[in-house]
């Protein structure tokens, strides 16, 4: 699997609290030309102290995301799952895309401690599951 850092919602994002990916990526009318585009969010460093963590898909026509459509969210995940390597059950960008993309980070009870997320558009290689 292969990142594109123009393709990065985060790099190593520290996620302690609920919050969007530090980057959002502009995308033409015509992404992926009709063939499932690839995504990939992972754990990089455990969580601690958190419940849960979830990731949503966001979309919107302006980049300050003034009106945010959450595409398609992961279940929240047990902090105890959110180890190093783990990979949020997101695999492919679902429909619906407008000009802007986001990820967004719902961390659910207390904020965490530790935890990073590198996520994105990928090349290759990601096993095949749709969300």
């Amino acid at each position: 699997m292969i990142f594109d850092e123009q393709a990065l919602f985060s790099d190593a994002q520290a996620i302690t609290a609920s919050a969007a990916s530090t980057n959002v990526i502009k995308v033409n009318g015509d992404i992926g030309k009709g063939e499932p585009v690839e995504i990939l969010a992972q754990v990089v460093a455990a969580f601690a102290t958190c419940t849960s963590v979830k990731v949503g898909v966001q979309t919107d026509d302006a980049e300050n995301f003034g009106s945010a459509v959450t595409l398609v969210e992961t279940p929240a995940i047990a902090v105890a799952s959110l180890v190093n390597g783990y990979k949020f059950p997101l695999k492919f960008l679902p429909t619906g895309i407008k000009k802007y993309l986001r990820l967004y980070y719902t961390v659910a009870g207390s904020n965490a401690t530790t935890g990073k997320i590198t996520a994105g558009i990928v090349d290759g290689g990601n096993e095949g599951h749709h969300v």
